[in-house]
């Protein structure tokens, strides 16, 4: 067989395995092991495979066991695509679950909200955050909760078959709403509802986890750089796992050069040690812990490594700040309100608190915003810049 006719049968041969890769995509779930980063910017592979997301050095596909194996045969490096998963919200105080759904919020301002407006609040409700938008990288949200639902500006799925859904964040998990509700929770048309930290803060959503709380890399990475492009000023992430993505690597830096804070859940893995999760981790991202109702951080928090480097200096794996994150109430994605515990509903708090105080004027609003948080953080023993609450908590 000449060269002419073996490229014509591989491109019919491509075609083939990628048509019916396709079916086979969109009859299975999208939790299976077909995510692969294709190390290649071809247009031939481009077209050949179904191209997901596109980056400097390749693109990731939806691989078949068929096009993996031509993918190989032809010498193109494929890699499989990591995983996070939302940092579960069901861990409390005695290790139970996430409470019942209840119709009617038992606190309109949670104890967190009050723990980080200090002595600000008095009989007022919480207000701030006008003109910034921050963005959640989670499950999605329920955009029609009353206590919410004016303050998303944007919302897309980056989970699904398609790469990308405008338009459409459906939460059938939970835990995007419930984050959501803590950041900029306003009360509902009737005042009766929930208050976050910022209720006057937009909320840019993108669904990058599936609907059992896993997470491909390179949605999250994609999701990063659309917010950063879209003008995003703050990115919460309450995901992680226990290896690095290099795929999210390279976009956190890509925010950070644009001027974009990033806020991460450190983890519910405590009360080890450098048990903070990634992205957590990664000294770019503000790693937050958690404190319960009387400032004590609980066993379960994640611990960073503070004691190994330079004080008040961040370092990879350092814990930062710490957050309210125990038995906390907030919206759920049925139009109610739940109570939950854990690191997301920290990083939540301090998401609120810095689009709050953000730094507007400053020639660098990210830093100069991180910089005021760490000024005014509470000291939580053990005193000093310490493995288990960092800096401390911050507070108005």
């Amino acid at each position: 067989m000449n060269i002419k006719k073996a490229l014509v049968c591989l491109v019919f041969t491509l075609f083939f395995v990628a048509t019916s890769g396709v079916q086979a995509a969109s009859q299975s779930n999208q939790g299976t092991d077909s995510r692969y980063f294709v190390k290649s910017t071809s247009q031939f592979w481009k077209k050949s495979f179904q191209v997901r997301n596109v980056f400097d050095s390749g693109f990731t596909a939806n691989l078949t066991d068929w096009q993996l194996k031509v993918a190989k045969v032809f010498g193109v490096e494929v890699t499989p695509v990591k995983r996070l998963n939302i940092l579960a919200t069901t861990v409390a105080v005695k290790k139970t679950t996430t409470k019942p759904v209840i119709k009617t919020p038992t606190s309109q301002i949670g104890w967190g909200v009050k723990a980080i407006y200090g002595d600000t609040l008095n009989d007022a409700v919480p207000s701030g955050g006008d003109g910034i938008k921050v963005a959640i990288l989670d499950t999605g949200v329920l955009v029609n909760h009353p206590d919410l639902k004016d303050q998303i500006i944007a919302c897309n799925d980056l989970s699904g078959f398609d790469s990308f859904v405008e338009e459409s964040c459906e939460d059938k998990n939970g835990h995007g709403t419930l984050v959501a509700g803590v950041v900029a929770g306003n009360g509902g048309p009737m005042g009766k509802g929930i208050y976050g930290v910022a209720p006057q803060s937009g909320l840019m959503i993108y669904k990058v986890c599936n609907n059992d709380g896993t997470c491909f890399t390179d949605d999250v990475a994609e999701a990063i750089r659309q917010s950063v492009d879209t003008g995003a000023n703050i990115i919460l992430l309450s995901l992680g796992s226990d290896s690095e993505s290099s795929l999210i690597n390279d976009a956190i830096s890509y925010a950070t050069e644009k001027g974009v804070m990033i806020i991460g859940a450190a983890g519910n893995d405590g009360p080890y040690k450098n048990s903070i999760d990634y992205p957590a981790s990664n000294v770019d991202v503000v790693s937050v812990g958690v404190v319960d109702e009387i400032l004590v951080v609980p066993d379960w928090s994640a611990r960073g490594n503070n004691e190994a480097s330079t004080s008040y200096e961040r370092n990879f794996g350092d814990l930062e700040l710490v957050g309210p994150g125990v038995n906390i109430e907030s919206t759920a994605n049925n139009g109610y309100y739940t109570t939950s515990s854990g690191a997301s509903m920290a990083a939540a708090h301090i998401t609120g608190l810095a689009a709050k105080e953000w730094e507007t004027y400053a020639k660098k609003p990210a830093q100069a915003t991180r910089e005021l948080l760490h000024k005014f953080s509470l000291d939580i023993l053990p005193s000093g810049d310490d493995s288990d609450s960092g800096w401390g908590m911050p507070q108005l």
